[in-house]
């Protein structure tokens, strides 16, 4: 039996593997994240905050603000995307959506050791700004990552609880 002009064989790397649970069809909850751009004039802000209020069906959870001399982004999840999105477009707000993991902490799953298991998956954090404590939800993390399937297969195996939007509420 002949080798050559046979593949050679390279092990994948960690961030490149593929679970069972992903071949089944495993998708982690994520979250719907609104990058709204805004001038950076006094008062544009609370404007933006004040249009969610309002509706009286959507409730912000995180905020986030990107600033610089002439704009800001303004990062934002809300309880409720779908009516989040209508009241952006209905306002004229100039926006951008992605999707987020949101990853509950506690005494045993704090944010150093999240890290600590990204990183061994050699997954990049590309931003994180906390979540809003509410009734069901004492304190959280918003994450933006490379790999939402291998990042949320990593953190439930570690314990972690990732949540969905109407976990939110």
């Amino acid at each position: 039996m002949s080798l050559v002009g046979a593949p050679i064989y390279s092990p994948p790397c960690m961030s490149q593997q593929i679970s069972p649970m992903t071949e089944q069809g495993y998708a982690p909850p994520t979250v719907r994240q609104f990058g709204v751009f805004l001038d950076n004039k006094v008062g544009k802000l609370l404007e933006l905050l004040q249009a969610f209020e309002e509706s009286e069906v959507v409730t912000v959870r995180a905020i986030s603000v990107v600033d610089s001399s002439d704009h800001a982004v303004i990062r934002i999840i809300c309880d409720n995307a779908d009516a989040g999105r209508q009241i952006l477009r209905r306002r004229q707000f100039s926006f951008s959506e992605v999707d987020l993991l949101i990853v509950e902490l506690d005494e045993k799953h704090t944010l150093t050791s999240l890290c600590l298991y990204l990183l061994g998956a050699e997954l990049n954090i590309r931003f994180a700004y906390p979540v809003l404590p509410s009734p069901k939800v004492e304190g959280a993390v918003a994450l933006a990552v490379d790999d939402h399937t291998l990042a949320g297969q990593i953190l439930r195996r570690k314990g972690f609880r990732l949540l969905a939007e109407d976990e939110l509420a």
